[in-house]
């Protein structure tokens, strides 16, 4: 997914604090927009406590970042705006230390990148419970409220490039590689080229040889049109809930052996915040719970493709759905 535009002096808060926790990470910055409440009430406990709300720097996760900033403001609590920091491991990390205070994080995430475990649990409740229940032990941070949306990886191919190879599966793009690996030129971002539920992980479980595969590293704002475009890529990393990909008329690859991990988005806390502040994971449930793959596809597409502002899709989402008014 693409990066977000974003105001340039909130982009340098968020570089300088990926880079030294002095540079004023933890301070945010304010909502773009005001929110009245809806179906959140002021919570006495929340009036005037300050929340940092933090997010990856995708489409997606800066949406997501802003409908828990919309959500917390409605509800009385001071919140600053954190969003679009790069990458999962600086998002994580500020987190950690108490930089950010809430977040939406995805289970398949926590369970391979930020905990270490090789091989994903099918089912989702169980994934996010192994994953809230190791993540506590391990580092005191608390999961609560994960939402039946489901932004996994997958490839994708134009349609005519399915039709031309035959390759609709997983396994059939393995056997591409192993036959032809110039037919099968791949486009792929940095993170998912490394990491262990990206491209290396999907290759041993598939069969084949990564260094085989013909892979170009773009952005991954980039990948969607390329490879509908279909002469640079062949095929490309995708997110499941990327409105572009019914915009584009890209073919999902089917994952025949399930090899992706569920990336349900969960409301993420350190220990000590979540017990001084449970009235936050009250709030957040019936969000989480409107949160399904056709409401989130949606809001990504008026952004990537409408070119519409992630907070202003965030608040009239909620705005839509009841939870807040407008001033």
């Amino acid at each position: 997914m693409n990066l977000v535009r974003k105001v340039v002096a909130a982009t340098a808060v968020t570089l300088c604090g990926v880079l030294a926790a002095s540079c004023g990470l933890e301070s945010g910055g304010a909502l773009p927009l005001s929110v009245e409440p809806g179906s959140i009430q002021p919570v006495p406990e929340l009036e005037g406590v300050a929340i940092t709300v933090g997010s990856k720097d995708f489409t997606e996760q800066v949406t997501l970042g802003y409908i828990i900033e919309f959500a917390l403001s409605a509800a009385g609590a001071d919140v600053r705006d954190l969003t679009n920091i790069q990458g999962s491991n600086s998002t994580r990390d500020a987190q950690l230390d108490g930089q950010i205070d809430v977040t939406y994080e995805y289970t398949g995430t926590g369970w391979i990148n930020y905990l270490g475990n090789e091989i994903p649990i099918p089912d989702p409740t169980a994934q996010f419970e192994a994953v809230r229940d190791e993540d506590l032990e391990r580092n005191g941070m608390v999961w609560v409220d994960p939402a039946p949306m489901n932004n996994t990886y997958a490839l994708a191919a134009s349609r005519k490039t399915a039709e031309e190879t035959g390759v609709t599966t997983l396994s059939q793009y393995a056997d591409l590689v192993n036959r032809d690996p110039a037919a099968a030129t791949t486009c792929v971002e940095t993170e998912f080229n490394v990491r262990q539920d990206g491209f290396p992980g999907m290759a041993e479980k598939y069969g084949f040889d990564p260094a085989r595969a013909n892979r170009q590293i773009l952005q991954t704002g980039i990948i969607y049109q390329a490879t509908a475009d279909g002469t640079q890529c062949k095929f490309g990393e995708v997110f499941t809930t990327d409105g572009r990909i019914i915009a584009l008329d890209l073919v999902l690859l089917d994952d025949d052996r399930q090899f992706f991990p569920k990336y349900n988005p969960a409301i993420t806390m350190r220990k000590d915040f979540a017990e001084a502040h449970p009235q936050v994971a009250e709030v957040m449930a019936p969000i989480s719970a409107a949160l399904t793959n056709e409401e989130i596809t949606e809001l990504n597409r008026r952004v990537d493709v409408e070119g519409e502002e992630p907070a202003d899709v965030a608040r009239d989402w909620l705005v839509d759905k009841g939870f807040v008014t407008l001033p």
